[in-house]
């Protein structure tokens, strides 16, 4: 694998486009959850907090990821402001609700924006640290891999916890 960047990429559908998918596919994820929870009679709280392992984020968390990874990826190619989300969800309907915002967010950001977002500088942020990259690398580097890598696990978390799902919930179709 190269991370050379290609003469041009076309970022809008190389990045909403898949992005859009995927909180569509976890929102159905989601719904199902919600009806596993009810027929198995276990709480909101229960399945919100579960873990894969203890060192690892809570599933609500892990959505969490998902939607903020998607969201601040648009935004910063873009150039546009994004939605700012609390992280206060308590029920799945939340949750739900949530991955709906941000995949109607994405739906919203125009692809114009994205015209030679491939080389514009990123910098991000996670405490005292600072992340530099340029648009491509951004995308390849840690937009892709850390949306799904979050998305596996909220997946993986549901199926620990007795949930019937398949390749074809997580690809959709």
């Amino acid at each position: 694998m190269s991370d050379q960047m290609p003469t041009k990429l076309d970022m809008y559908n190389a990045s909403v486009i898949p992005l859009i998918r995927g909180l569509e596919n976890l929102g159905k994820v989601l719904v199902k959850t919600k009806a596993f929870a009810t027929e198995k009679n276990i709480s909101d709280e229960t399945i919100l907090n579960a873990r894969l392992t203890l060192d690892m984020l809570p599933f609500k968390r892990q959505i969490g990821v998902v939607c903020d990874t998607a969201k601040g990826a648009a935004g910063r190619l873009a150039g546009v402001d994004y939605p700012s989300m609390e992280d206060n969800e308590t029920t799945l309907d939340e949750v739900i609700e949530r991955v709906g915002k941000v995949a109607d967010y994405l739906k919203s950001v125009s692809p114009a924006g994205f015209e030679n977002s491939e080389t514009k500088s990123i910098v991000l942020k996670f405490g005292p640290n600072e992340f530099p990259f340029v648009g491509y690398s951004y995308l390849t580097g840690f937009v892709l891999p850390n949306f799904y890598f979050h998305f596996s696990i909220a997946y993986a978390i549901l199926r620990t916890n007795g949930m019937v799902l398949g390749k074809g919930d997580y690809l959709g179709g």
